[in-house]
Order: C-alpha cells, then sequence, then structure tokens
C-alpha cells in the first residue's frame, strides 16, 4: 500500500495539536508531533463566546503549524475544531481568522465524530485492538467516553466535562483550599453519577470479559511523564504504563496541595500545564471511583491518528 505524508492540526480548547505521519492504511508513522497552548477557552463559558485574543492567539498557532508541515512535505494539511469551537455562538470568527492566517479551511467536528476518531486512533496499537476497553479522552472542553473491542463500539458519548471548563467552573487559589478541591470534586462526582452512569452503565454490563480502562489526551501522558519522571515525550515508555487507582489518588494529592510555581518545578510537567493538570487528574481520580477501574493504560494515539487516516 502506498505511503502519503499528511498533517493534522488539532484546534482543541486548551492547546494546538499538531501531527506530521506517513500512513499506509492503518500504519500510522509520526514523523513530528508539537504542541503549543493557545487557551482558546478562556473566558469562553461565560458567554459561549471565543474571545478575540485567544482566537488571534489560536490563528497565528495554527499557521505557524502549517508551515512546518510545508517544510515537512506533508500532501495535505487538515485542521480540526473540537469541543470550544463547537460550542461557540461565534464559531465563524475562529475558522474565518484561521483561513486568513493560513489559507486553510476548518472542519469543526461534532462530538460523535470525536469519540469515533479517539476510539480508532488508540486502537492503531496492536495492543488495544482486540479486547474490550473504555476509553476516555480528556480534553480542554469534553471527555469522551467510548466503550467497544476493535471496531465494534457499543457505547460513544461526548460529555461537557473538560479541564478548561472544570478550571473556569471553579476557579481556585494559589494554591487552592480545602474547600475548592471539595467543591470541585463533589461536583464531579454528582456528575459522573448522575451524567454518566445511566447512559454508560447498560453498556459495561452487557460487554463480556474485563473491560480495560485506557486514557488519551494530555492529562494521561503528563502523569505518565510525571510517574516515570520523563523530561520530554517518550511515546515507547508513556505507552508502557499503567498507573494505579492508589498512584492517581497519590498524584492527585501532591498536585492539589502545591502552589503552581512549585507544581512547575515537576519533572515530567510541562510548565505550562501545571495550572490544567489540577483538574485534569481529578477527572481521572473520579471516574476511576466511580466506575471502579484499578488501573489506567495510558495511550499516546487518538484523535488525530484517526484522522490522518481518514
Amino acid at each position: 500500500m502506498e505511503t502519503v505524508r499528511r498533517a493534522v492540526i488539532d484546534v482543541g480548547t486548551n492547546s494546538i495539536k499538531l501531527l506530521v505521519a506517513d500512513v499506509a492504511g492503518r500504519d500510522v508513522k509520526p514523523v513530528l508531533e508539537e504542541s503549543k497552548q493557545t487557551r482558546l477557552g478562556k473566558g469562553f463559558y461565560e458567554s459561549s463566546r471565543l474571545q478575540p485574543e485567544a482566537i488571534a492567539r489560536t490563528a497565528e498557532a495554527v499557521w505557524e503549524f502549517s508551515e512546518i508541515a510545508r517544510e515537512r512535505n506533508a500532501n495535505s494539511i487538515r485542521v480540526i475544531a473540537t469541543s470550544a469551537a463547537r460550542d461557540a455562538v461565534n464559531p465563524t470568527d475562529l475558522t474565518t481568522s484561521i483561513e486568513r492566517a493560513s489559507g486553510l479551511k476548518t472542519e469543526i467536528i461534532s462530538g460523535a465524530r470525536e469519540a469515533e476518531w479517539a476510539f480508532q486512533g488508540v486502537t492503531t496499537d496492536a495492543e488495544l485492538a482486540t479486547q474490550p476497553l473504555l476509553l476516555l479522552d480528556v480534553g480542554g472542553g469534553s471527555t469522551e467516553f467510548i466503550l467497544g473491542r476493535g471496531a465494534k463500539k457499543s457505547f460513544a458519548h461526548s460529555f461537557p466535562l473538560g479541564t478548561v471548563r472544570l478550571m473556569e467552573k471553579f476557579p481556585h487559589g494559589d494554591p487552592p483550599t480545602r474547600g475548592e478541591f471539595t467543591n470541585c470534586r463533589d461536583w464531579l462526582k454528582n456528575f459522573l453519577h448522575h451524567e454518566v452512569r445511566p447512559q454508560l452503565e447498560p453498556a459495561l454490563k452487557n460487554e463480556t470479559g474485563e473491560i480495560r480502562l485506557v486514557g488519551t489526551g494530555g492529562t494521561t501522558g503528563i502523569l505518565a511523564r510525571i510517574e516515570k519522571k520523563l523530561d520530554r515525550f517518550d511515546r515507547e515508555k508513556i505507552e508502557q504504563t499503567v498507573l494505579t487507582f492508589e498512584q492517581v489518588l497519590a498524584h492527585r494529592k501532591i498536585l492539589w496541595k502545591l502552589p503552581l510555581a512549585e507544581r512547575k518545578e515537576i519533572p515530567g510537567l510541562p510548565k505550562l500545564r501545571a495550572d490544567v493538570i489540577l483538574t485534569g487528574v481529578l477527572i481521572y481520580e473520579a471516574v476511576m471511583e466511580e466506575f471502579n477501574f484499578n488501573q489506567l493504560r495510558v495511550s499516546t494515539r487518538g484523535l488525530r491518528f484517526a484522522a490522518v487516516m481518514d
């Protein structure tokens, strides 16, 4: 099968990510991966309106990544946008700015498509392609829950739950107080129990065999890097990581006690992610507790892997 070099620029609520890969069918070999935090969702959740400064930062980042993709001889460059863009009352402000800056059109994908692609991308890992998985893709504005085995999915839904969304809903001091933590945790536990469980539980009960919890997206990759004290992204080492509930809990306890300046010094934690890691780790802890998972397997694949295959 012919190999084609393609690029995908993923416009998320918290960051913009670039994947340049050589693709042959379901075989995706990354050539280059980069990420830039533009915080498109900053100030968004009160009005559902994307802010001009955030749009400008995002459009500039897309332009920078498009130039990098061209330098790497990508045959095609695809721009996709997720939660903040699809929930916004002014999405054309974003898409117009991106096209003006880079000459590229932006596809705003649905939550259903995001969930579909996340699962498709993660199961390019042969180890995860044949067993039942509950996949969590925690982003800045939404979290996708996908249950399935191989190409067959029995549940897929995108929920309005994300690291930036939760951080803006429950602002905290530096370091967070016990009361601020409790308010955020209690709301999250209530959301999972009353919004997610009624939809997900029937599918979990119908699945045969032991279900493996897999996390993809920035939070789990960072938790793996913290666990292994990795000062840079290393796909092989990150994807070998399995975090127990006790390890996730221990990381949450440490992270929520430290002020931002001290979190920025933790080995493996990128400085620009030292704020949103708080809500990210709390989401995973709460999901593992609510659905009684004791282990979390980490995947670095997902949405962008599927988008370059599509």
